[in-house]
């Protein structure tokens, strides 16, 4: 099973430097487990930059894996991950949904650089 987080996303949606990375992800869409919270951040980033139309054909293309809902327990071990690591609030959630699913997060956050059952990239610019 796979997670790919927003910013996997976001490349692969812009076909970016990093794009070809995640497809492998987020093609196998019978293995892919897609965060409620990465259909938010998804969503409002390619709504600010190219418009609701876009930013919902990207959703419909998340929507294809298992989405997830962000459980009372899973926003927990969230919350439990984030004190004993230090990550944010979304990627907490990102990676508590992986390990609960027992799923590689597939990500160029270089918070994850270094982190169990991480496919880590780092991000190239252009």
């Amino acid at each position: 099973m796979n997670v790919v987080d927003s910013s996997g996303w976001l490349e692969f949606f812009a076909n970016a430097n990093n794009a070809a990375f995640f497809s492998k992800a987020i093609l196998d869409s019978s293995h892919l487990i897609v965060p409620t919270l990465s259909l938010f951040e998804v969503f409002k980033r390619i709504l600010q930059q190219r418009g609701e139309n876009d930013a919902l054909l990207a959703v419909a293309t998340m929507q294809q894996g298992q989405v997830i809902d962000l459980t009372p327990s899973l926003a927990l071990a969230a919350a439990k991950l984030s004190t004993t690591t230090q990550l944010p609030m979304a990627d907490s959630v990102m990676l508590a949904t992986a390990r609960a699913y027992h799923a590689t997060l597939w990500t160029q956050d270089a918070d994850f650089k270094g982190h169990a059952d991480v496919q880590y990239i780092e991000k190239r610019r252009k």
